[in-house]
């Protein structure tokens, strides 16, 4: 219920419950559409390492001297899973703060195992062209 009263230069006064979302946490902010964003960001680089994970062979992680592709899979499935269900943008909610650390599980792979295995040359089912893998 809405009551109008009239300001003494005769312009309307609103009383009663607001008009404006309340709603703290959903899109109608800026900060939430950029913490919308790196949740995506972050879902993005969690599949694109499980992905990578998935097409290694697995006696490459061996021979690099990491941990074996099944414990990867596993901490990357897992890494993906919290990304897919933590889309809300809420950086400080308790699955927002296990989405950090399933993003820093991802980035560790990209960075530290990754490259590992490249220099192993641990891609399964490539093929050589004239010169090199392909």
């Amino acid at each position: 219920m809405h009551h109008t009263n009239l300001s003494a230069q005769g312009a309307p006064i609103r009383t009663g419950p607001s008009t404006y979302p309340q709603t703290m946490f959903g899109l109608t902010s800026a900060q939430s559409v950029v913490f919308l964003l790196l949740g995506v960001g972050a879902f993005v680089v969690q599949v694109v390492a499980l992905v990578d994970c998935i097409r290694r062979r697995a006696d490459a992680f061996v021979a690099a001297g990491k941990q074996t592709k099944q414990r990867w899979l596993i901490i990357l499935g897992v890494a993906t899973a919290v990304g897919f269900v933590s889309f809300n943008g809420l950086i400080l909610s308790p699955v927002g703060f296990l989405n950090l650390i399933a993003f820093v599980a991802a980035a560790v792979y990209l960075v530290d195992v990754r490259p590992a295995l490249r220099q192993i040359g641990g891609r399964g089912g490539g093929t050589a062209g004239p010169y090199g893998p392909w």
